[in-house]
């Protein structure tokens, strides 16, 4: 049974992704339904006395069908091509007659599903008009006109929940291709300002190490080298993950792991490879994070670390994390020159932050030192700690 319901779930797939490539198959498919129901007053045994299953009225009946082909490109004169073939049917032949209105439903859904509201305006109108007058050339009783205006009527507010559906979709699907685009822009910022910023000071202080202390300038150059291979593979490694399949081929990037907290060291090294003097230390009781949160922590301390080499001109940065009963505080603080008039963190650096701490349902703040001096930031995560600990 489970390889049936697999291979049925992968035929199902298929037929959606053909559907959707090409939905002219699915109007041909839909046009061959109906024309199967409409066949099966032709072919059951029929009461005697009742009107003859003749070919000509079959061949009438499979005309109203053949304009629901071209449903999605005209629907309103599909439905106008539907009203003019059954009429001729009433008119003209005494076939066998249908449960439904098939061909009409389907085209008064499509209508209510695709259409403007002028025109869906218009197919009200119409309806008021051809559905009583059907009814009177043929019945003319009250119980067949309250159920086809009531069938009718839910025809179209089954094509607006359709629309409604869609609408919803499409709003969805941009707002997560919004968020993704954000979130690939912060990274990409991050990976790039840190790399850049730390290859700037050592190529400025290149020049005069070469000069003074030739020991120095090579190290220099080496962090450069350094800087620029680990933003390559990071680069690498985000653009492999926005490649189309998941077959990892010669030329395809490899899928690692974010980076974490045991990705820190080597991140405070490259920044104190820059002359920055780099303190690091924790409180409370360290525990393992989840890889998000561990991939946050060490975004946040890498753009504050660049923020503090690009802009606060300062000699000692210190790292802080302060491990809480149900929450993780990231405190990073310079002695810098602190925030400058008129700049009121609106980097792109800084909002991303926000946007990172906002993720995981936490808060940032940024401005100057507890000491009034420098500048600092502050973000708290909550990380709730394992059972074991806590008790």
């Amino acid at each position: 049974m489970g390889g049936i319901r697999g291979d049925l779930r992968v035929w199902w797939q298929r037929g959606r992704a053909l559907g959707a490539a090409n939905p002219l198959v699915v109007d041909i498919g839909l046009a061959l339904l109906v024309q199967a129901a409409m066949t099966m007053p032709f072919v059951v045994p029929r009461a005697a006395g009742a009107p003859p299953a003749t070919w000509g009225a079959y061949g009438l009946s499979t005309l109203t069908v053949v304009p629901l082909v071209w449903r999605r490109r005209a629907p309103v004169g599909v439905l106008f091509g539907v009203l003019a073939t059954s009429a001729l049917y009433g008119f003209t032949l005494d076939g066998p007659g249908q449960p439904l209105p098939y061909t009409g439903l389907v085209v008064v859904y499509t209508i209510g599903a695709l259409s403007s509201a002028r025109k869906r305006l218009a197919t009200g109108v119409v309806l008021l008009v051809a559905v009583p007058v059907g009814v009177w050339l043929n019945t003319r009783s009250a119980r067949e006109l309250t159920f086809s205006l009531f069938v009718f009527a839910a025809a179209y507010g089954f094509g607006r929940l359709t629309d409604a559906r869609q609408r919803a979709n499409r709003v969805e699907a941009e707002q997560a291709a919004a968020r993704e685009r954000a979130r690939i822009a912060r990274e990409m910022h991050d990976v790039l300002s840190h790399a850049v910023s730390l290859m700037i000071v050592q190529a400025e202080a290149g020049p005069v190490a070469v000069r003074a202390a030739p020991e120095r300038a090579e190290a220099a150059f080496d962090a450069i080298s350094a800087a620029g291979r680990d933003a390559m593979a990071q680069l690498r490694q985000m653009l492999g993950v926005l490649r189309d399949g998941g077959d990892e081929d010669a030329g395809a990037a490899p899928r690692e792991p974010q980076p974490g907290l045991t990705d820190l060291p080597d991140l405070l090294e490259r920044v104190r490879a820059g002359g920055l003097e780099v303190r690091y230390g924790t409180a409370g009781i360290v525990r393992p994070l989840p890889g998000a949160v561990a991939a946050t922590v060490f975004r946040v301390v890498q753009e504050a670390l660049t923020n503090t080499v690009r802009h606060a001109d300062a000699r000692t940065v210190a790292v802080r994390l302060t491990y809480g009963d149900d929450d993780l505080s990231v405190r990073v603080t310079d002695d810098g020159r602190g925030p400058q008039p008129g700049s009121g963190g609106s980097g792109h650096g800084l909002a991303g932050i926000r946007e990172r701490a906002a993720a995981h349902g936490g808060s940032a703040m940024t401005g100057r030192g507890a000491d009034g001096r420098g500048f600092e930031v502050l973000v708290r995560l909550p990380v709730p700690a394992p059972v074991e600990a806590a008790r």
